[in-house]
């Protein structure tokens, strides 16, 4: 069963640009991973927030404990963030049509 996961970095004002950036690099490594269905990175004003989706519980442990992309985003980030990194790992609330009322 997948796993979906919601991260929220809130960046610094004047660091959003070298956040932002980071963040991207990451996506092609972590696309690349084992177990990878969806790695989305979307924006708001003062946040970005990357939408996760992974095949197994095992995939996602697999990526934040021996993901290379992973160990550097987490260096590139160092200091540069307002807030602590916001993750939350979801379980899906099938609720009405199938395919607009979860990420599947």
């Amino acid at each position: 069963m997948s796993v979906v996961v919601v991260a929220t970095f809130t960046p610094k004002p004047e660091n959003r640009f070298d956040v932002l950036t980071a963040l991207k690099n990451a996506v092609e490594q972590v696309h690349d991973e084992d177990g990878c269905e969806l790695y989305a990175l979307h924006q708001g004003d003062d946040r970005l927030v990357m939408i996760e989706r992974w095949a197994s519980p095992e995939a996602l442990q697999a990526h934040s404990a021996d993901s290379a992309g992973l160990q550097t985003l987490r260096a590139e980030l160092e200091g540069k963030l307002e807030v602590p990194l916001d993750v939350v790992v979801l379980e899906a609330v099938p609720a009405g049509d199938n395919t607009k009322g979860q990420l599947s």
